[in-house]
């Protein structure tokens, strides 16, 4: 795909808004794909620490609650291409139930996934509608009651959610980049994540240079 000098929306949390990124303008990766693609323009939906679906119970920062699901309605109208990269803060601190890949309502994170990808379209239809999957994060492989002690709430592995992901973008022919297998970067690694994040989850200006060329490599090819 020639999306040279197209407009090209970003949809996410933290990560998107370039939590641990020195340098935004140059390096934080919806720029650096700018830069990739010569694109004409980008837009930044990133707000730090919200979840592609539904919070039950009120986080302690308001903001957090600020789902993507609810802010897709506000995105330019003129998009050629709208990325949505989400679902490690559902992992990490939501409290809706993974659900199954069927689900249809907000009530669970599939359901979510499902919702938001149908309201995208609706809203956008002339836009091409990507998803970007979560990368591995510190402690993503904990097993499930150690990450309840740690993290709370569900205690679903993080490669779950990723699998889910996958799961609903291929069942709506929606093209998906997933992050978790084929970024190449895992802050397990102690040398990943000195190198590529600024805390085991944010990833820094080197991280954010191999996101977006990454991420620009995936949209030459569709």
């Amino acid at each position: 795909m020639d999306l040279k000098g197209k407009t090209v929306s970003f949809l996410g949390d933290s990560i998107t808004e370039g939590a641990c990124v020195s340098d935004i303008k140059n390096n934080r990766y919806d720029n650096v794909v700018m830069r990739e693609l010569g694109l004409g323009k980008v837009n930044n939906y990133g707000i730090s620490g919200t979840r592609i679906s539904h919070q039950f119970t009120p986080s302690e920062k308001a903001r957090h609650d600020l789902n993507f699901c609810g802010r897709c309605f506000d995105m330019d109208p003129t998009s050629d291409v709208i990325v949505v990269f989400g679902g490690t803060n559902d992992y990490g601190h939501g409290d809706a139930p993974l659900g199954n890949i069927d689900d249809q309502d907000r009530k669970t994170f599939c359901g979510s996934v499902n919702y938001l990808i149908g309201k995208i379209r609706e809203l956008y239809p002339s836009a091409v509608l990507v998803m970007m999957t979560p990368a591995h994060r510190v402690g993503d492989t904990l097993a499930p009651e150690e990450k309840k002690i740690k993290c709370g709430i569900t205690g679903q592995p993080l490669k779950d959610y990723v699998d889910a992901e996958v799961a609903i973008c291929r069942k709506n022919n929606i093209p998906v980049l997933n992050m978790y297998e084929e970024l190449g970067i895992d802050p397990n690694r102690p040398d990943d994540c000195e190198k590529y994040t600024g805390d085991g989850l944010h990833f820094n200006d080197a991280g954010h240079n191999v996101i977006g060329k990454l991420l620009a490599s995936f949209l030459r090819k569709l």
